[in-house]
């Protein structure tokens, strides 16, 4: 078992019973109560738990969001940046609208203190972090999907016939040039819908695994799409297809991020960080990396490529 499968056992364990034990967890896994204790760890750090004496409990503030965000585990370290990335470019929009998902979580919750004067959504997770700053948040009502924690059906729809937006941030579970935009659930699809029909920029956010994949449920066409967020490893030759059909299609990864980060302060670049490929089931791996194009050593002298 890979270490995200177990750390997506661990969360299910937890929303389901709100606290666990190092040694059950070990006997059901079939590792050892060491490898637990780093997983909870990690998910500790992450703000999904909280570390107790033999085991682990749900972290009060998040525990509302535990189903809904063992999915967060996939892809986790893309679906951050990208959520780092579109959160800066869009930090001054006076209205927005945030979808549900947890690409656009990640957005909310890199989203700076002071931004966003109004923000429309049907997220439960996503109203929850943005609720208790300064700026106004809106919550659709009406159903909630137990899948999503997320607003939906004709209540949801209605609510936002009354709002217009300057930017509609969404994610997706799959973008391509052919179809645009699409869900796999129907009535998230409808709410997403509604959202775009009054807004003046639509912003798609998308981890590479789902650039040129095609789900049932159409949100927008690509003629909608204004600007399209992914991460590095989506198929160049469909994001290609895709700023063909006029979108700003936008790669982020860890070295252009600590790049961007370090033009912003003023910093040396000589080291970056670098996604590591999911080849050993260590999704988001991070590893540090020398930048030979313009590495210089302690003398100023640029140093060999």
């Amino acid at each position: 078992m890979f270490p995200v499968d177990r750390r997506h056992r661990i969360l299910q364990r937890v929303a389901e019973r709100q606290t666990i034990k190092i040694g059950e967890l070990a006997r059901e896994l079939g590792v050892s109560e060491m490898t637990i204790r780093r997983d909870i760890s990690r998910l500790e750090h992450d703000g999904f738990l909280r570390h107790t004496y033999g085991g682990a409990t749900a972290h009060i503030t998040k525990a509302i969001e535990l189903a809904f965000n063992a999915r967060a585990l996939d892809h986790a370290a893309d679906k951050r940046l990208i959520g780092m990335r579109a959160a800066n470019d869009l930090a001054a929009t006076p209205v927005l609208y945030v979808g549900p998902g947890t690409t656009t979580e990640q957005f909310s919750l890199y989203l700076p203190e002071a931004a966003g004067p109004q923000i429309i959504t049907g997220s439960l997770p996503v109203a929850s972090r943005l609720g208790s700053r300064s700026a106004r948040v809106v919550a659709l009502g009406g159903t909630v999907s137990e899948e999503e924690l997320a607003c939906i059906g004709p209540i949801a729809t209605a609510a936002l016939a009354r709002y217009r937006t300057d930017v509609a941030v969404i994610g997706a579970a799959g973008v391509s040039a052919r179809f645009g935009v699409t869900e796999m659930d129907d009535n998230l699809a409808e709410v997403n819908r509604a959202a775009l029909v009054h807004t003046a920029r639509v912003v798609v956010l998308a981890d590479a695994s789902k650039i040129g994949t095609d789900s049932h449920a159409i949100v927008a066409p690509p003629s909608a799409i204004t600007t399209l967020v992914t991460s590095g490893g989506a198929p160049p030759d469909e994001l290609a297809r895709l700023r063909a059909a006029g979108i700003d299609v936008q790669v982020v990864s860890a070295a252009v991020h600590r790049q961007r980060s370090a033009r912003r302060t003023g910093q040396a670049t000589g080291v970056t960080l670098r996604a590591s490929p999911v080849r050993d089931g260590r999704h988001g791996a991070m590893e540090l990396a020398a930048d030979g194009a313009h590495h210089r050593d302690s003398q100023g002298k640029e140093a060999g490529r």
